[in-house]
């Protein structure tokens, strides 16, 4: 059974960026969030919060990873993870879902998990920058906040929340009304009609 999401944590990571997508997927009780990083020595983010690792990257249980989450950050700059890329290509092609955002998505690019499929990210011109490699110009859309296509989410390093509506999306975890309400909440701040109280109730 696919009921674990797990969550690539490093030195420097953008904690924040995934965060309204990590509280989505707890909250119905049914997904376990793990993380995982290259071994399993304490790692720090980028707003100083020290994390210990769950597991290291190569104790992924591929038969049981619903999905698994790349934040952004700097180490995706300096170049190619192998370990990372040959984790991406292997978990996807077994049905597990990728998501990304900011840098993350260059992870994608270097797996080659974007090359075909349709994408976005910072920015037009950000990927090509730092993966010499990548292919997949043709797919990439800077008018997108997030996209899915193929089970590879991505989304730009401002747009966690779009992010975090695509991976509530793939997971199911509401149906698309309340899906579109949580997002009018979180976005534009909306309440959804539920929770408007009656004029009589705000009058008690």
């Amino acid at each position: 059974m696919r009921n674990i999401v797990y969550f690539f944590v490093f030195d420097g990571y953008a904690d924040w960026e995934a965060a309204l997508a990590l509280c989505e997927i707890r909250r119905p009780g049914d997904f376990r969030v793990r993380t995982v990083a290259l071994d399993r020595r304490p790692v720090q983010s980028m707003g100083g919060l020290t994390v210990l690792p769950d597991l290291a990257l190569d104790e992924i249980d591929a038969d049981r990873a619903l999905l698994l989450i790349l934040p952004g950050g700097t180490a995706w700059e300096r170049g190619e993870i192998d370990p990372v890329s040959a984790t991406l290509r292997r978990l996807h092609a077994d049905g597990t879902t990728i998501g990304a955002l900011c840098s993350g998505v260059l992870a994608l690019a270097y797996a080659g998990l974007v090359d075909t499929r349709r994408h976005t990210g910072n920015y037009a011109g950000h990927i090509e920058t730092y993966v010499p490699d990548y292919a997949g110009g043709a797919h990439y859309d800077a008018d997108a906040l997030a996209l899915t296509d193929d089970g590879v989410i991505t989304a730009g390093g401002v747009s966690g929340i779009e992010f975090a509506r695509e991976v509530i999306r793939a997971l199911a975890l509401y149906d698309e009304r309340d899906t579109e309400a949580w997002y009018r909440l979180f976005k534009h701040a909306i309440p959804p009609p539920w929770f408007v109280a009656a004029p009589d109730e705000a009058m008690a």
